[in-house]
């Protein structure tokens, strides 16, 4: 008996421990053919709180059980491991018994005060705390095992291969660095966390008596840092058996990775002259890097900000990073939301970063813990809440071949906490989260598009170097929208553009295109003109002071004498509800904002443009917003936003958007207009300082998604779209003046298959089962009267696939009602006309 209990407990432990590699794969569909390539689970020390190996086998044990629910949907797994600041491999001796110095710390421990001493009222970055009682003390020797232990531990219980990195961050955070603060100061010269405190890649050593692993008779003087770090990472890698290293914050892209300034921007003015000798620094750190460290992959963190912004502040050529070919992942999006709700920074960010790629990896990065700084974004910063899941999840890109691509690697920023402690609630409550956005991630181009001009943006900054304002003010024009409830998801570059658009012209045919104005005469600017003519939307922004006579007689544009400072804001726009209105003023910069603002219409007697908004500066007058839709462009229409940067530089790290109670944020009129496409968002609200929700419209499986996040849940959202009204599954709505109305919590994710055409009534959508076999959705509405009702189903359901039902119940033996195909403008689906009272369909 005691044996059979024995057995039977050994039989259970090896389930528990997920071998699936000896079990059958029961469902190969997991995720829909979305599984990742790789997930990461990054790690610091301290969960191995005692140097024991059967202590840390345990929890080794623990890391990799506790996730497993997400890491079957993998290919691949690793663990990177924030073992110190990076120290540890400029340290490193080539000797396993070196002591390590690793980030057992709570706070900053390189600061004037001693780890635990100094007055109370010092903040963490003031000061640094040990993070438990007499931490253990570990050698490289003993960090192998780790390593070791982790790679076995991984691959007994997941089934899959596990690889370990390694990782460097330029800045004085996690441990003491003796090497930065004390011996090498001189490699200092960003000001992220304070005066020359973060590593520059492109500065070079003083002479070093002291051996090192790939240096053994010291450092030589005038040694780029970019071969000390890349020769000391070659040995530190191998002899510890790592496969990839990460470089941190911003680390390889420029100086100041966090700054809205940098090299090339005081904040006060741009210096575009340093471009070519920036870019010529950061080439030569990864190619000297990649010299001495040829094979392991490099994984990167980059900047806060975005392409063009990064470029135009401080020299960053992301175009020749990825075109070096240095076997390495793209950066992912920012952490930096979750600390201060800048949702478009990071949302911009990692849009413009994959528009282009070294090849079709890259990765989404979501803050779980923070094992420093005392905060676990998860439970404390998200309130566990999934708005920064959702949103950068319903991000897609579409590659050259007009492929919907999504993230291929997924990491997550930590897995355990300040004090060392691995919460089982984080993974359980996260990974649903995750796999439902990615079960639901896009397979289609979303209602807007964002076309990017990346390699524009890069050539300009050096032939053309007087527009490296307007390559600056961009990205922070759409990071203002997004935050104002602009609803773009998707990205494509302008070059990706130009080779689907000329395979498949009705790609984009649902889909409202945003761009810039494209270069007089590229082939770019004949594809625009030619898709608005044949039928497109077009939505264009910026200034338009380059544009051909082809494109401004498209838009019937004139530029005229520019003008800055305050302006009277005109509109006839139908904007937000509030009780105290958005004010009419307004503060154009031309330093932020492009350039002066020179646009107006040229015939203003054409009857097929119409001005929607105007800003007046005494008795001039500059028309800032209008559409044109000619009767013979076959319903095509173009949209034209010259738009204010309503932000500037105040100190500090980003730019500071302007007082909303006093000035008009200007980039809230990229949203307005979209309902000259039929695309209608609108807040209802108290006051213009009640912060705007994001919002995300996806595609995927002929649904749409509506993703959002709401900083005040007191607002309440309206929508209208081409196809009518959407109404969103599992919410009830009161149609009010032609809309549906929802009031959302903080943050929020839900599909819409079905779209009215209703006058008033509160309607309910709701999931249900048909009972009847082989139908995998079934959808009841409810409160219809006289409706129109259009109806999307999946992708792969045909007209005689689908059912749909009238005022009837299960067992369906009555009611069934006819329904058509709809008009292919507004996509694939079905119409349901004069509906009155209950409809359920399913398929």
């Amino acid at each position: 008996m005691r044996l059979s209990v024995f057995l039977l407990s050994c039989l259970l432990s090896f389930v528990l421990l997920g071998l699936t590699t000896d079990t059958p794969n029961l469902d190969n569909s997991t995720l829909k053919g979305k599984s990742f390539n790789n997930i990461t689970l990054e790690l610091s020390l301290k969960p191995f709180k005692k140097n024991d190996k059967a202590y840390i086998q345990d929890v080794a044990n623990e890391i990799f059980t506790q996730w497993h629910a997400l890491l079957r949907h993998t290919d691949t797994v690793s663990v990177m491991l924030w073992t110190s600041d990076g120290s540890e491999i400029l340290d490193y001796k080539g000797n396993l018994t070196q002591p390590l110095e690793w980030a057992r710390y709570i706070g900053n421990p390189n600061t004037e005060h001693e780890v635990g001493s100094g007055p109370k009222e010092l903040s963490l970055h003031e000061r640094a705390y040990l993070y438990m009682e007499n931490p253990p003390k570990f050698t490289y020797g003993d960090l192998k095992f780790i390593i070791q232990t982790l790679k076995e531990s991984g691959k007994r219980i997941t089934g899959k291969p596990i690889r370990i990195g390694a990782t460097f961050d330029p800045g004085p955070e996690f441990a003491k660095s003796e090497f930065k603060y004390k011996k090498h100061p001189e490699i200092l010269g960003g000001n992220a966390m304070g005066h020359k405190t973060m590593v520059s890649c492109y500065a070079t050593l003083n002479a070093d008596k002291d051996a090192y692993a790939g240096f053994p008779k010291g450092i030589p003087a005038d040694t780029p840092f970019g071969t000390f770090l890349g020769r000391q990472s070659q040995h530190f890698l191998t002899d510890l058996g790592y496969d990839y290293i990460w470089l941190s914050n911003g680390f390889g892209f420029g100086v100041e990775g966090w700054s809205s300034t940098g090299a090339s921007f005081t904040g006060k003015a741009f210096q575009p002259e340093k471009l070519p000798d920036i870019k010529a620094k950061i080439t030569n750190f990864w190619n000297l890097f990649r010299k001495e460290c040829p094979q392991f992959q490099i994984q990167t963190r980059g900047t806060n900000l975005s392409t063009g912004a990064d470029l135009a502040r401080d020299g960053v050529d992301l175009q020749q990073i990825y075109g070096g070919k240095y076997n390495m992942l793209p950066p992912p999006n920012s952490p930096w939301a979750a600390l201060d709700g800048d949702f478009g920074l990071e949302m911009v960010g990692y849009m413009s970063r994959m528009a282009e790629l070294p090849d079709e990896r890259y990765l989404f990065r979501y803050y779980t813990h923070d094992p420093w700084w005392v905060n676990s974004p998860w439970l404390d910063r998200y309130g566990s809440e999934p708005h920064d899941i959702y949103l950068p999840m319903s991000v897609a890109r579409i590659n050259a071949k007009g492929e919907v691509r999504l993230p291929t690697h997924l990491n997550f920023l930590t897995i355990d906490n300040s004090y060392g402690e691995l919460p089982t609630q984080v993974p359980d409550e996260v990974t649903p989260h995750i796999l439902k956005a990615r079960y639901e991630a896009p397979t289609a181009p979303g209602p807007l598009v964002w076309v990017y001009p990346f390699e524009e943006y890069h050539r300009w900054a050096y032939t053309q170097p007087q527009r490296i304002s307007e390559i600056y003010y961009g990205d922070w024009l759409i990071r203002q929208a997004i935050n104002n409830g602009f609803p773009l998801n998707t990205i494509i570059s302008t070059q990706s553009f130009q080779k689907v658009i000329a395979s498949r012209s009705d790609y984009f045919n649902e889909s409202i295109l945003v761009s810039i104005v494209p270069e007089a005469g590229s082939s770019f600017e004949k594809q625009l003109i030619n898709f608005v003519q044949k039928g497109g939307k077009l939505l264009v922004y910026g200034p338009a002071d380059h544009a051909s006579p082809d494109f401004l007689n498209l838009l019937n544009l004139q530029n005229e004498t520019p003008l800055e400072g305050e302006f009277q804001v005109n509109s006839s726009i139908t904007t937000d509800v509030l009780d105290k209105k958005y004010p009419d003023k307004i503060i154009h910069s031309a330093l932020f904002s492009g350039g002066g603002v020179r646009t107006q219409v040229k015939n203003i007697t054409d009857a097929s443009t119409k001005v929607l908004a105007k800003m007046t500066q005494g008795v001039n007058e500059r028309a800032v917003v209008w559409v044109r839709n000619k009767s013979d462009w076959q319903g095509g229409k173009i949209a034209y936003v010259r738009g204010t940067n309503s932000s500037k530089f105040t100190g500090g790290k980003l730019l500071t958007p302007d007082d909303p109670e006093e000035l008009f944020t200007g980039p809230l009129l990229l949203r307005y207009v979209l309902k000259e496409f039929g695309v209608d968002y609108r807040i209802d609200k108290r006051n213009p300082s009640v912060k705007n929700p994001v919002l995300t419209i996806a595609r995927s499986s002929n649904g749409f998604f509506f993703s959002g996040y709401c900083p005040n849940t007191t607002i309440t959202h309206r929508f209208k779209m081409p196809q009518g009204i959407p109404i969103l599954t599992g919410y009830e709505t009161e149609l009010r003046d032609g809309f549906s109305v929802y009031s959302m919590p903080k943050a929020w994710h839900r599909e819409s298959r079905i779209f009215l055409e209703q006058n008033d009534g509160i309607v309910s959508c709701q999931e249900m089962t048909s009972g009847v076999k082989h139908m995998k959705r079934c959808l009841r509405l409810t409160g219809l009267k006289n409706a129109t009702v259009r109806i999307y189903p999946d992708d792969n359901v045909q007209e005689a696939d689908l059912n749909v039902y009238l005022n009837t119940r299960y067992p369906w033996k009555s009611g069934r009602t006819a329904f058509k195909l709809g008009d292919k403008k507004y996509g694939k689906h079905f119409v349901v006309e004069n509906v009155s009272g209950e409809l359920v369909t399913f398929w």
